[in-house]
């Protein structure tokens, strides 16, 4: 009994269309993108690829090789159906008979050049959070664990399974070659029949990427079908693939196995030396020019040439078997729900794990509040002098948890933008599922920072000692805290780099403390810029964290002499401020609408800038 016959029904989902391998063919393919130099002409289309036309069988392991800028990573993108923005493909490209669309994001394995991870997690943890996202929800979590250990084992990376992928500052970390294992290891999840490695060897030792071939080979020989760009392979590395395509300016110049190509260019003129490693030798011809002919005028010819003598072959698979592979063996994606629990379990565990995102600011929040509470301490009195205390104690409590936890959130989207790009186009999760559950992961930390820093300035200022008032300071600062980040987040995201949202913040930030109620009395604001103040949760926290040290107050001492004003009552500091007790209700509503307000734009802008992708 054959190995296909012995799959159970459960592991057929994922095997099945493995047995039965996958044929590519692609036909008059062109490729152009927007040429920047032409503006909004009409003629503005440059052609990367031109008129391709081939195919790969399962069992084979392709190469596809040519000089910088020849269309390698093109053409194969191409193919596998992951065009960059602004990319037009012209031409046929099918999979089993069946015309190439999103479900090869699922049925297909694309290892991208550069490797991108979470440092912070360990090999099992990236796996696992990956099979739950990737894996037919219909698979038990036994046999997904068992798959991520097969997997991992047919990788090599068995042995690291504890291992942090990138976090140094806890022990060992994967190195380049074990790092692009595991990018393998994520794509061979799912036991796709095609799999596309853009540049696996790039940034390897020899020995590390004799390593990743070999993988590779192995792969193939299961009947998988693997096409992989490759730069200056070794003699040896050259050697181990089936088959190689050889690309020039867009255009393939030769497509067979090795010896097949090196004697192709023997036949026209090029013999390879013996000393010669035939895979640099055959690139460097197609990157020559002659003397007093134009750029690239011999790889054109050798492509002439090859047209001449080329047959096409066609690998024919009826419609009615890719329509049944479609409809019997489609993956189903896991809940949306779950989708959401895997995303914040895996963002709670950068959380915890990266010092700098939150060790290090509770650190710096003590401190500050140390110094700040000391500075108070014994100056908040029932007195003329105790009032511009308090004032200067709710006024440090807001700032100090608006104007650094807001430059803070300025970098956390644009940094895992790679990462989240290339997910969404793999079709792990949507923009919404990921804006959600990188904002709810920073809860915890957005709660407990901000508690810290209330208890001890409270309790070294010594401001009004009830249990209400003290609650409510609390939950104030928390709103304040969490809103400064939110609209961190959603400058961050609205413009195209840290350095432009500065540029914006700043000047946002002025208006904030100047509306604030501290530094000018809010009915004197010009009428033209008196709209500020609705926006500014700096005057809501003030106005409503005033109310609660000064409210029912009616005993204030006037020890100023008989020239100067004094406030003998909460009424008479509200006026001070322009503040009115019965917006006090009015400024939480505010504080929540603002929250949300900021979070709803956030997650707009990160859409509408990721759609294209």
């Amino acid at each position: 009994m054959n190995e296909c016959s012995e799959m159970t029904e459960m592991n057929e989902l994922q095997n099945y269309s493995s047995c039965r391998g996958s044929t590519l063919i692609w036909q008059n393919v062109n490729v152009y993108t927007k040429d920047k130099k032409n503006g909004n002409s009409t003629n503005n289309l440059k052609r990367i690829i031109n008129n391709s036309t081939g195919f790969i069988q399962p069992g084979t392991l392709m190469a596809v090789m040519g000089s910088s800028g020849a269309g390698k990573s093109t053409l194969m993108s191409a193919l596998a159906f992951r065009n960059m923005p602004g990319t037009i493909v012209e031409g046929n490209i099918l999979v089993n008979n069946r015309p190439v669309g999103p479900f090869m994001h699922r049925s297909s394995g694309f290892v991208h050049q550069d490797d991108l991870f979470d440092g912070t997690l360990t090999v099992l943890e990236h796996m696992t959070f990956i099979a739950n996202l990737k894996l037919d929800k219909r698979i038990s979590r036994k046999e997904k664990s068992n798959l991520v250990n097969s997997t991992l084992a047919k990788v090599g990376l068995l042995q690291c399974i504890n291992t942090r992928i990138g976090d140094t500052d806890k022990g060992k970390a994967l190195s380049g070659g074990e790092k692009k294992r595991l990018s393998f290891a994520s794509e061979l999840l799912t036991n796709p029949t095609l799999l596309f490695c853009d540049e696996p060897t790039t940034g390897l030792d020899a020995y590390s990427a004799q390593q990743v071939t070999s993988i590779l080979l192995r792969l193939a020989k299961q009947g998988t079908t693997i096409m992989c760009t490759i730069h200056q392979p070794s003699s040896q590395i050259f050697a181990m693939f089936h088959k190689v395509l050889l690309l020039a300016d867009g255009r393939i110049s030769y497509i067979g196995t090795p010896d097949e190509a090196v004697s192709f260019f023997s036949l026209n003129g090029y013999q390879c030396p013996s000393t010669y490693n035939p895979a640099d030798f055959m690139i460097s011809i197609l990157s020559k020019t002659e003397p007093g002919k134009e750029l690239n005028n011999v790889a054109h010819q050798l492509c002439d040439a090859f047209e001449a003598t080329r047959q096409d072959h066609t690998c024919e698979i009826s419609n009615d078997f890719a329509i049944e592979e479609e409809r019997k063996y489609d993956v189903q994606k896991p809940l949306w729900i779950i989708t959401v629990y895997w995303l914040i379990y895996r963002n709670l565990l950068i959380v915890a794990r990266d010092p700098h995102i939150q060790k290090i600011r509770i650190v710096k929040a003590i401190a500050i509040a140390t110094l700040a509470g000391l500075c108070f301490f014994g100056s908040v009195t029932l007195d003329q002098y105790g009032i511009q205390s308090v004032q200067g104690a709710l006024f440090i409590l807001i700032s100090e948890n608006t104007f650094s936890p807001m430059y803070s959130a300025l970098t956390l989207f644009p940094n895992r933008d790679p990462l989240f790009i290339r997910e969404r186009q793999a079709g792990l999760y949507n923009t919404l599922q990921y804006y959600i559950t990188s904002t709810v992961a920073l809860i915890p930390g957005l709660i407990i920072e901000p508690l810290i820093f209330t208890v001890i300035v409270y309790i070294f200022a010594q401001l009004r000692p009830t249990a209400y008032a003290f609650l409510m300071t609390t939950i104030i600062i928390i709103f304040v805290m969490n809103i400064a980040t939110a609209c961190g987040c959603f400058f961050s995201i609205a413009f195209r780099s840290v350095d432009m949202a500065i540029a914006f913040l700043v000047p946002f930030d002025v208006s904030l403390m100047i509306t604030s109620g501290v530094f000018i009395k809010l009915n004197s604001v010009p009428f033209a810029l008196s709209w500020l103040k609705y926006i500014s949760w700096l005057k809501y926290a003030n106005e409503a964290m005033t109310i609660v040290q000064w409210e029912g107050v009616t005993n204030i001492t006037c020890n100023f002499a008989a020239q100067l004003p004094c406030f003998e009552s909460a009424e008479e500091i509200y006026d001070l401020y322009n503040f009115t007790e019965d917006d006090f209700n009015t400024d939480l509503y505010a504080l929540t609408a603002l929250y949300i307000t900021f979070h709803v734009f956030g997650f707009l802008f990160l859409w509408l800038r990721v759609r294209k992708y």
